[in-house]
């Protein structure tokens, strides 16, 4: 698993954008403890004051940043401390050293001690020696790279804002550094305030992740900071805890409420989507589906009929669902997203597979926004080109996870499990939309898939009914069917 998806499976289950510097600075340490320095060794003190900060946020947080010139200033028990502090760190917590790191001389080597030896995550580098500088980092392809564009201090606005307003030097790094490497191996650190800056930023890189710093002014709003930075996903930023929190013994309860409050900003802007039909329920049941809304958009537009339809097998059933029309809809295809990844962040897994053709728009909107690799089994192989029976970079021995639209016979399903396990893939889940309850969930069960669905056709049905888009007829049709 390479960084950002390790970061990205931390970020989901965690349900946190959070992360924290771990530096030995002993201002920061509660007054309890600081108290206690003078009976033991400055170093003790710090890697045991270190090591309560870990247990008290490691469910709460998505990565660690210790700085690694805090350490070296303690020279080498620094050094010794910092090995320390990365091996108390849980192996399922990205590890994000934070060097500026900017001498060409030394990057082969400090890359190779950091991401081989010290078995770190990710690096901070500054930019100003250009790629060659960056190269030595960028060959570990598991390993990410934040490459520094902006800084808060005064001093370098005569820098950064050069030559001028509307072309400066800061935005032309972003421009070079994104031909460097791909948005999967390398980000951008941006310390600011200034709202305009980050406007700026994710304007001219919206698939980077941002790693935000000197963000916690006295007096700003760290509101108005998620809405410039987030992505419409309402990801695709890193938000550091401020150091202030280190002092207080309540450390844990400050992080949590912090999180709760960025999460819910970040939930009141995904319900916000730009190009959707204002759409409502004209309804309302005493006793709801959890998807009710969801279930009557999909009816009202369309995607959901009822009557008498010949299936491509050849059955005739009382109802037809085309889920095609979904995609032309971005509200209610993002509800559709949600629904499915709400089952997906219960499962463990390291690439998200779609069923060509027609599940091919969910999984890659699922790849997005859960921020896992996306592969398919090709329906049919081509007899020219490179002739792969899966499309996409993979890693055999790797976990899959596959997403359908529907579930009937589990045909196209098993065909896909098969193509992929044939190539080495690993397949344990199957995550479908709409189950049609033909007991196909049991046979898939008996050969080894989990097989989820985000609603069933009975669950459909009977809120149709309760909801009155559908009459007694087509109700009764459906259940003697």
């Amino acid at each position: 698993m390479n960084f950002f998806e390790k970061l990205t499976q931390r970020i989901t289950t965690n349900n946190s954008l959070l992360i924290l510097g771990l530096d030995p600075n002993p201002e920061m340490m509660p007054q309890d403890q600081n108290t206690q320095q003078g009976q033991q060794s400055l170093i003790i003190a710090l890697e045991s004051w270190l090591t309560w900060v870990i247990e008290q946020t490691a469910g709460l947080v998505c990565a660690y940043k210790p700085t690694l010139g805090f350490y070296e200033a303690l020279g080498s028990e620094g050094l010794d401390l910092l090995l320390k502090v990365i091996q108390v760190i849980p192996d399922e917590i990205p590890i994000i050293l934070d060097a500026k790191h900017g001498d060409i001389n030394t990057s082969t080597i400090l890359a190779k001690t950091i991401f081989e030896q010290w078995q770190v995550d990710a690096v901070t580098v500054s930019p100003y020696a250009g790629h060659d500088h960056i190269a030595p980092f960028l060959v570990y392809p598991d390993q990410g790279v934040f490459v520094l564009c902006h800084t808060s201090n005064p001093s370098a606005v005569v820098l950064q804002e050069y030559p001028t307003d509307e072309a400066p030097f800061y935005l032309q790094i972003i421009k070079e550094a994104k031909t460097w490497a791909t948005p999967e191996q390398l980000f951008l650190e941006v310390g600011t305030t200034n709202l305009e800056v980050i406007k700026k930023v994710r304007s001219l890189a919206p698939e980077r992740l941002l790693l935000m710093r000197s963000i916690w002014s006295k007096g700003n709003d760290i509101h108005e900071i998620l809405k410039a930075s987030l992505n419409p996903m309402g990801n695709g930023v890193l938000i550091p805890i401020p150091q202030d929190f280190l002092k207080s013994e309540a450390l844990k309860e400050k992080v949590i409420n912090l999180n709760q409050d960025i999460n819910q900003y970040r939930k009141s802007i995904t319900q916000d989507l730009q190009n959707c039909d204002l759409w409502s329920p004209n309804v309302c049941l005493l006793k709801s589906h959890p998807h009710q809304d969801l279930i009557l958009q999909l009816y009202d537009i369309g995607c959901l009929l009822f009557g008498e339809y010949v299936q491509a097998s050849g059955a005739t059933f009382s109802y037809y669902i085309d889920l095609r029309k979904i995609i032309s809809k971005p509200q209610l295809f993002h509800q559709v997203l949600t629904a499915y990844a709400d089952i997906l962040k219960t499962l463990n897994f390291d690439r998200i597979a779609g069923i060509p053709y027609g599940s091919l728009p969910t999984a890659t909107g699922l790849s997005l926004l859960l921020h896992h690799p996306m592969i398919y089994p090709r329906k049919e192989v081509k007899a020219h080109g490179t002739r792969r029976l899966i499309e996409g970079n993979f890693q055999a021995g790797e976990t899959v996870v596959i997403v359908d639209d529907i579930l009937i016979t589990g045909k196209s399903v098993k065909e896909g499990a098969e193509k992929l396990t044939s190539s080495g893939l690993v397949v344990k889940d199957i995550v479908v939309f709409i189950d049609h309850e033909q007991g196909v969930k049991d046979k898939l069960k008996t050969e080894g898939y989990n097989a989820s669905s985000v609603l069933t056709i009975s669950e459909i049905t009977e809120t149709l009914y309760e909801a009155g888009r559908i009459n007694e007829q087509q109700y009764n049709s459906f259940f003697k069917h």
